[in-house]
């Protein structure tokens, strides 16, 4: 069988990098990303073999209009002559309406509701995993047929976790003698679609962390980098490039995020989490504020922060979300193979 997956944003890397193992020992596996945030240099990272096709064309709504016909197109041209069997995707709006036009089957994931792109994904898709917190109404309001709908257990953030388990917690051993507590800060996915809170708030926040803890920045782009590089920012360190979970999760004692993934990601495997995220949360962000992994702060100052860290200890990983999370590949795996 030829599975093509479509790799459209940084986080779909480790979501599907098991499966891509386990699925390539009988298949055969084409690869395609697009050069959002760090997708390509997490690919590179992890050397996965893939071929980048098209780009993003920016924030504003009429320059995704006019990039989504031209990626599908492209998409379309690239994949033509491949006899793909299956379409794969997390996200990736593109990926349906190719597969459709190809006249190949497809298995389309999302677990955010306020994603415009669902609606031509889901009336194009052969197959929608969502995860089991999603709502009815939500799925219905973005016309995707109850026919085609499977629900997963748990949230997607422990599909892949589950096998990192182990490797983490002997990862933290092995750096537990540090010296200044660690904060990791994600700013907002300022590009999205989706996204229409504030830009740019984090500023007092981090100047107020930064001679009181060790902070590391985790920019989403360029442009962000660039605008955390100013000198008021001096004392904080920014990565430019692609850090993995494994790099970052031994070493967080507590975790800012404004945005979505990367902040679920260390609430499951339980490193204090505080989000920020400034537009209404997502179903799979209120199941994990009901299991108590994670708390919602938009107002958040450096003094809550540290009062926070103060009087929040590292726990283990939930092995409940954990445990779904495998019951969930197995479902994903056996969508693949079978829709």
């Amino acid at each position: 069988m030829n599975i093509w997956l479509d790799i459209s944003n940084s986080p779909h890397i480790n979501l599907f990098r098991g499966m891509m193992r386990d699925l390539g020992r009988s298949h055969e596996l084409v690869v395609t990303g697009r050069p959002l945030a760090n997708t390509v240099q997490l690919l590179q990272l992890h050397r996965i073999e893939h071929t980048v096709v098209g780009k993003h064309y920016g924030a504003g709504r009429l320059a995704k209009a006019y990039g989504y016909p031209v990626r599908v197109c492209q998409l379309w041209s690239f994949l033509r002559d491949k006899r793909i069997d299956v379409a794969v995707s997390q996200s990736s709006f593109h990926s349906p309406l190719v597969a459709r036009l190809l006249g190949a089957r497809s298995v389309y994931m999302n677990d955010n509701e306020h994603a415009l792109g669902n609606i031509p994904a889901f009336l194009a898709a052969s197959a929608i995993l969502v995860p089991e917190c999603l709502s009815t109404r939500n799925l219905r309001r973005q016309y995707a047929s109850p026919r085609k709908v499977r629900r997963y257990p748990g949230v997607k953030e422990g599909i892949y976790l589950h096998p990192l388990d182990a490797v983490l917690r002997r990862a933290q051993r092995e750096r537990s003698g540090k010296q200044r507590r660690c904060i990791y800060v994600r700013p907002e996915p300022w590009t999205a679609q989706y996204y229409k809170g504030a830009v740019n708030f984090l500023d007092d926040l981090l100047l107020g962390l930064k001679s009181e803890a060790s902070v590391t920045l985790l920019p989403r782009d360029r442009e962000q980098v660039k605008r955390y590089a100013e000198p008021r920012f001096e004392g904080i360190r920014v990565v430019a490039g692609a850090l993995d979970i494994a790099d970052i999760a031994p070493d967080c004692d507590l975790f800012i995020g404004a945005g979505g993934t990367m902040t679920r990601e260390m609430a499951v495997l339980g490193i204090p989490t505080i989000s920020v995220y400034q537009e209404k949360l997502l179903d799979v962000d209120r199941y994990l504020l009901r299991m108590g992994a994670l708390v919602h702060r938009p107002g958040l100052s450096a003094d809550e922060a540290l009062r926070h860290l103060d009087r929040s200890a590292r726990r283990p990983a939930s092995r409940e979300l954990l445990e779904k999370g495998h019951q969930a590949y197995e479902l994903i795996k056996s969508t693949i193979l079978t829709a």
